[in-house]
């Protein structure tokens, strides 16, 4: 068995990959290590609407009391809310059954420390090696030594939104917005919150049943929100991914306003009253030079570069005191709020940046000049997918390719963290142009290293 932690969390097909006794092996060991001080550890479990979630959290549940722990089930919630529960009711962790914006046939297992972080590399690493090296840390505990399933005294739900609502000013009276749920864990609060601060509420995909889950909706497939947006002749569209982390936007005329767009915006509403602290952004590798350009343009302000995934921004953000940051999927992470991507959050900050601007979202999205990105994969052996960094060659001819572009364009590769390729993007203003050259350049990595 290889690794069983990716970038996020525990993830595979529910009861093949995934299986119960996974996910009470997970329960053990996570509560094994994230105890402290010999005191018994509380969980926070919370489940996106995925059939496979009753058979995990179950067992994942089962696995954390036998070991002593205790555990506060919270149902079918986003993975924000978890994050930002473990701090309200004061446990030492927070676990999501979710995968996300996989298909429903998927499922995942990822934890959070008692201050609504994901956890580091290193405490994943311990409990994947008590687990991989077949050690048994269940502890045999018997009589009052078990755990147990405990009553949070309070809603969950209704503390979540009123959390959420709390992080808006004001009210939406007077507009008109779809929310695109992707029958996922958002199709009861997020409406509740919009519907609260006083919006016409139009939903779809908040008809949950097991396997409709991210199916041909959502965050990823935001077609029917843009035809939602135009035939209500709505003020915009925002749809969120399965677990709720992810935030894609739809202006007034069923335009797609990406996370790029997004960030920007928000950043420049930041930026005016005040908090934009350490005039800085985060955002990854693969944020458009577009973006770039905007921020320290328009907005007067910095860009830090992380790697690909939102816990290498947080890592970031949290080194450099920036508050907003993110990446082109829609996964904003606003830290003077919250620990984590919050779609439903996230969405709330981007309708107060268009009250606060009196412009329509589209007019605020024109401002921000997004250049044409390419993406060609090169095939290589798989053990030489790392080569390309060390060759001359290749380096000096990718620094042809940038120097042809003058300035209005780059240059990213990047070897595939599953499969024998190497990713060539490049970004610039002339489509064709750049289309060529990641092919020329792709087909001369493939020749050297396939």
């Amino acid at each position: 068995m290889g690794r069983l932690f990716g970038t996020d969390g525990v993830r595979g097909i529910a009861n093949k990959e995934l299986t119960p006794e996974l996910a009470f092996n997970l329960g053990k060991a996570g509560a094994a290590v994230l105890s402290r001080d010999g005191k018994r550890p509380v969980f926070v479990i919370g489940r996106d609407t995925r059939l496979s979630g009753d058979m995990l959290e179950n067992a994942l549940t089962a696995g954390i009391l036998a070991v002593g722990g205790h555990v506060i089930k919270v149902g079918v919630i986003p993975t924000p809310a978890v994050a930002y529960l473990v701090r309200r009711y004061g446990a030492d962790a927070g676990v999501v059954i979710s995968a996300s914006h996989n298909p429903y046939e998927y499922n995942g297992i990822k934890f959070f420390n008692g201050e609504g972080f994901k956890l580091d590399d290193k405490i994943e690493e311990k409990i994947e090696s008590i687990i991989l090296a077949g050690i048994d840390s269940n502890m045999h505990q018997t009589g009052e030594a078990i755990g147990k399933c405990l009553d949070a005294g309070e809603d969950a739900h209704a503390l979540y939104i009123e959390f959420l609502a709390g992080t808006f000013e004001g009210n939406m009276e007077g507009m008109k917005i779809v929310l695109d749920c992707a029958n996922g864990a958002a199709y009861e609060t997020a409406p509740t919150v919009f519907r609260t601060l006083g919006a016409e509420v139009i939903t779809i995909g908040c008809e949950p049943d097991g396997i409709n889950i991210n199916d041909n909706i959502g965050s990823t497939h935001p077609e029917k929100l843009q035809q939602a947006v135009v035939d209500n002749n709505a003020d915009l569209g925002l749809a969120y991914d399965g677990d709720a982390d992810r935030l894609i936007v739809v202006d007034e005329n069923g335009e797609i306003i990406d996370g790029d767009k997004t960030i920007c915006i928000c950043a420049k509403m930041l930026k005016d009253e005040g908090k934009l602290n350490n005039n800085l952004v985060t955002a990854t590798v693969m944020s458009n030079i577009g973006f770039h350009k905007f921020v320290k343009e328009k907005i007067g302000a910095e860009v830090e570069v992380t790697g690909v995934g939102d816990r290498y921004v947080l890592e970031s953000m949290l080194e450099t005191g920036c508050v907003i940051g993110g990446e082109q999927s829609g996964h904003i992470i606003f830290l003077n709020h919250t620990t984590t991507g919050d779609g439903t959050l996230s969405s709330l900050q981007f309708v107060k940046a268009v009250q606060k601007s009196g412009k329509k979202p589209s007019e605020l999205a024109s401002e921000i000049e997004i250049f044409p990105q390419v993406l060609v994969n090169a095939k290589v052996a798989n053990e030489n997918k790392n080569d390309y960094l060390k060759d001359k060659e290749i380096q000096e001819y990718i620094a042809e390719i940038e120097d042809e572009m003058k300035g209005s364009g780059r240059v990213l590769i990047r070897p595939s963290g599953t499969e024998p390729l190497v990713r060539v993007m490049i970004e610039g203003a002339d489509t064709e142009k750049i289309s060529r050259l990641a092919q020329e350049l792709a087909d001369r990595i493939s020749e050297k290293y396939m």
